[in-house]
């Protein structure tokens, strides 16, 4: 069950059926809160109706047992200012909601009321207006009053027992002073229509619910189905280590083909890491043996036979062995990521040390600033003119300067020869590992090939670029920008 609600499917399933379960909830409550208050209006109307008939016969001078109260679904009461009962529907058992308990007049209440309203008549008009109270808001004799308080209530007549609304009016008659009228109107087409909209909303929304979980459900196991073929694809090419394998890429433009596209260019650049790797301990693999084999065979030879012994031979390759452990370090420190540090350099001082440890080095430089690694950048310059000394005829030129562009400053250092070049073909073959042109191939004169291709990453690394193309002369010309200080 876990895994189950852990995957995709069901956390959507489940989360679009809780939002819509809300939504539904909220609706249905305001609809039942809507119909009720809509049936309660009508049923307050219909009883203000009932008690403004009873109270326009009250103060028509009707008497209480010709009075309209035989409508056993509207109990009515008619109650004095004192609080007496004077009338009540006929078969009228119980009440409550009115303010009056009473269900049957009081004996000879009726014939009180009369004398009460005898003995003390209305004021006529001037005294309502020479008293001190507002004549307007007071019912004159036979006039019904204007406004109706409504209570919910419920009464028993002949037996049956029901909820009421109930509206109290009031009414002033010439003979029996202020009276109150109190008439019902059932609320049982309320109640029924309210439980009858509850019992289609608690059978409907189940349903619903059910339909929408399981849309949700199907429609998303269709627009996850991509992504379980790409994952099953994953599984397997790491089963199989086999990196030239691809997840397949659905036929849309939605995010599931960007992550296929993505997927495939992450393993496409994952093989090409993996089969440099490759390529790159074969090479150094090879490049060690060599030395090795020859430090062997001379130390062999000087045990046998010590006057033999080629010590200088034994300390050259010593040396390259030294060089090319140093340069496959660094190789590896370049491709762990290692950044370089943020010290300030002057280029023209640096290519101006490395110069003078060679002869046949010209230079030509400009004070220029830039922010990296002295080591790795005096690296890249010793690479540089060990190459440009291997290759030139005569004469190696290294120039420094600065150069303004619309990506900023730069600092330029070119090195140039008077050699044969290097051909367009491999103008960028020669920056790869291990690589060594025809003419540069005796291991005597030339390196591992690793040279050339540790000051690109250097460079890079610094947030430069290094590239090769003809000189002047006719030569090699590599220019090495990197951004100033």
């Amino acid at each position: 069950m876990r895994r189950r609600l852990g995957s995709v499917r069901a956390r959507a399933a489940l989360g679009a059926t809780l939002v819509v379960a809300v939504a539904l909830v909220a609706a249905g409550a305001a609809v039942l809160l809507s119909l009720e208050s809509s049936l309660s209006g009508q049923a307050g109307a219909q009883a203000d109706r009932a008690a403004r008939e009873v109270a326009a016969e009250l103060a028509a001078g009707h008497a209480y047992d010709r009075l309209s109260l035989d409508d056993e679904d509207r109990p009515v009461q008619v109650v004095t200012e004192g609080g007496t009962l004077v009338a009540a529907t006929e078969g009228l058992e119980r009440i409550s909601g009115t303010g009056t308990d009473a269900v049957r007049p009081a004996p000879g209440a009726a014939r009180a009321t009369a004398q009460a309203g005898h003995a003390a008549p209305a004021p006529d008009d001037d005294d309502d207006t020479d008293g001190g109270g507002d004549a307007s808001s007071v019912p004159r004799p036979g006039e019904i009053g204007e406004d109706t308080a409504f209570r919910d209530g419920s009464a028993t007549v002949d037996g049956d027992t029901a909820d009421y609304r109930f509206a109290s009016v009031s009414v002033e008659t010439d003979d029996r002073g202020a009276l109150a009228v109190h008439a019902g109107a059932p609320l049982s087409s309320e109640h029924s229509a309210v439980g009858t909209a509850l019992t289609v909303m608690l059978i409907g929304f189940p349903l619903l619910l059910a339909v929408v979980a399981g849309v949700t459900w199907l429609v998303t196991r269709r627009a996850l189905r991509p992504v379980e073929g790409i994952r099953r694809e994953m599984a397997a090419i790491t089963a199989s280590a086999d990196l030239a394998r691809r997840v397949p890429e659905p036929d849309t433009h939605d995010e599931v083909a960007r992550l296929a596209r993505t997927t495939n260019e992450t393993l496409t650049a994952l093989q090409t890491a993996v089969e440099r790797q490759r390529r790159f301990v074969a090479d150094a693999s090879h490049e060690l043996r060599s030395p090795i084999a020859s430090l062997r065979t001379q130390l062999e030879v000087g045990a046998a036979h010590p006057e033999l012994l080629d010590v200088p031979g034994a300390v050259e390759d010593t040396v390259r062995l030294q060089d090319l452990a140093a340069d496959l370090l660094l190789l590896a420190r370049l491709d762990a990521g290692e950044r370089p540090a943020d010290a300030r350099v002057d280029l023209a001082a640096l290519v101006r040390e490395e110069a003078a440890q060679r002869a046949g080095v010209r230079v030509d430089a400009e004070p220029v600033e830039v922010a990296g690694s002295r080591g790795q950048l005096g690296r890249v310059l010793a690479n540089l003119l060990d190459n440009a000394r291997r290759h030139a005829r005569e004469e190696v030129t290294v120039s420094v300067r600065r150069e303004n562009g619309p990506a900023g400053r730069w600092a330029l250092v070119a090195v140039a020869d008077d050699g044969d070049g290097v051909p367009e073909a491999d103008r960028e073959r020669v920056f790869e590992r291990f690589v060594r042109l025809d003419a540069a191939r005796t291991r005597d004169e030339g390196g591992a090939g690793l040279g050339l291709a540790i000051a690109r990453d250097v460079a890079e690394r610094h947030g430069g670029t290094l590239t090769v193309r003809q000189a002047p002369a006719g030569g090699a010309l590599f220019e090495l920008r990197l951004p100033a200080a």
